[in-house]
């Protein structure tokens, strides 16, 4: 593991005593529009469950983020808009680390070292969606045969992500432009024969696609040899899951479209059950992994309940996130977790996956867990270097409205901004 900054931020290499000691020109500060959701700073005292949690479970989780932290440049940012800080802040906060052992070494370092803010979406609700997520496990071979006729595959070599007319998109390239990558149906159907490796084979179609929805996967050979695959690519077509199609479809009644319900229902409906998932047009590709897995977005493996899948808009990924929700059998979760993944699904203020692990014991708690509840952000209270920091853009001033105009309109005089400082909430933008 890459050794962690212990003496202070300007501890370690002679780029990082340099930029330590001479202060880099900055010339113009750097703003951020409003944005989504708002902050309220707290303190670790107040965090529910803040005296129960074994946060000593927490630590590989909080080292692997450390890590990665460390090898980062000073100067860079982490994180966006209200969250933003530099390398160099997370580095300093995460000094330390490696001496910690108990919940209570957990709990006194990071008092000092880090803030508490409570999201919430901007019109002021706290509490957000959190279901669950797993590891999956599928039977696998390497060789096609009539009990596995299913292929796994790997990135196609015709696939591409490009700056198109102002934004990322995903497809292939044809005449110099990209155009839509075959979808679900189209892929199942043969569309990328020869275009993209095959990993392996598999026996059942919805394990693989409900594989898909997780991004990961163990594989079991018939020799009882295991390995992991990992998410690579997708086809660039939006995600829709199984259980708003059947709903939608009127398939299953409400309440009936957990994880396990949805799986047992295709197996049940083989005929349906192919034209169902195909009404989910993305398409998820993979590779092979060795070692610890399965690897989250921030390129670290995840620790069974104590990583985080959260929207990256928001949370900065690699920080300390506490969490205060419930299991599916309404047992709180209020615990230390740390941001180290992201969802197609997990998007918006107050929104999160809560990794649950691998086997069948993680897959019936990431099934069927949708969980009202509340999450907050731990970061750094040291800046290092504030010059490099965004600041949020000045309030616009009030358009003046006459009598008259307000009259014709029907439209009242627009209200003065509050002064930030006598909101109890304080705009994260």
């Amino acid at each position: 593991m890459t050794p962690l900054l212990r003496n202070g931020v300007c501890a370690g290499t002679a780029a990082f005593l340099a930029a330590c000691s001479t202060p880099q020109p900055v010339t113009t500060v750097p703003t951020y529009p409003p944005s989504d959701y708002t902050t309220l700073e707290t303190s670790m005292d107040a965090l529910p469950g803040w005296q129960t949690d074994s946060m000593e479970r927490a630590l590989p989780a909080l080292r692997k983020s450390c890590a990665v932290f460390a090898k980062k440049p000073p100067e860079i940012l982490i994180g966006k808009d209200f969250f933003a800080r530099t390398a160099a802040d997370w580095q300093h906060a995460c000094a330390g680390i490696e001496d910690l052992k108990t919940t209570d070494d957990v709990r006194n370092w990071l008092k000092p070292k880090f803030t508490p803010y409570k999201i919430s979406a901007k019109d002021g609700t706290s509490t957000g969606v959190f279901t669950g997520y797993y590891e999956a496990e599928i039977k696998g071979s390497v060789f096609f045969s009539p009990y596995y006729p299913y292929p796994v595959y790997g990135k196609p070599i015709d696939l591409v992500t490009r700056k198109q007319d102002g934004k990322q998109v995903t497809g292939r390239l044809e005449n110099g432009k990209v155009v839509p990558y075959p979808t679900r149906e189209a892929i199942e159907t043969g569309a990328i024969e020869n275009l993209a490796p095959i990993l392996f084979w598999t026996d059942d179609l919805v394990d693989l696609h409900i594989t898909h929805i997780q991004g990961s996967a163990r594989v079991a050979l018939p020799d009882g040899r295991e390995f992991r695959i990992g998410y690579a690519g997708n086809n660039g077509h939006p995600f829709k899951g199984l259980g708003r199609i059947l709903l939608d479809s009127k398939l299953v009644e409400p309440g009936q479209a957990s994880m396990p319900k949805i799986r047992a229902w295709l197996h049940q409906y083989p005929r349906q059950a192919e034209r169902i998932m195909w009404q989910n047009p993305r398409y998820i590709f993979f590779r092979s992994i060795t070692g610890e897995g399965p690897i989250g977005a921030f390129g670290v493996p995840l620790t069974p309940r104590r990583s985080l899948a959260v929207d990256r808009e928001v949370v900065p990924l690699g920080a300390p996130v506490w969490l205060d929700t419930s299991d599916p059998d309404g047992v709180p979760l209020q615990r230390l977790m740390v941001a180290q993944d992201i969802g197609s699904a997990i998007k918006g203020a107050v929104r999160g996956d809560f990794f649950w692990g691998s086997g069948a014991a993680a897959f019936a708690k990431a099934g069927r867990m949708k969980s009202q509840g509340e999450y907050y952000v731990l970061i750094p209270t040291v800046q290092t270097m504030p010059e490099l920091l965004p600041q949020p853009m000045p309030l616009p001033l009030p358009t003046e409205t006459t009598p008259d105009t307000a009259q014709e309109t029907g439209e009242a005089p627009p209200q003065t901004p509050k002064d930030p400082s006598e909101a109890s909430v304080s705009p994260a933008a």
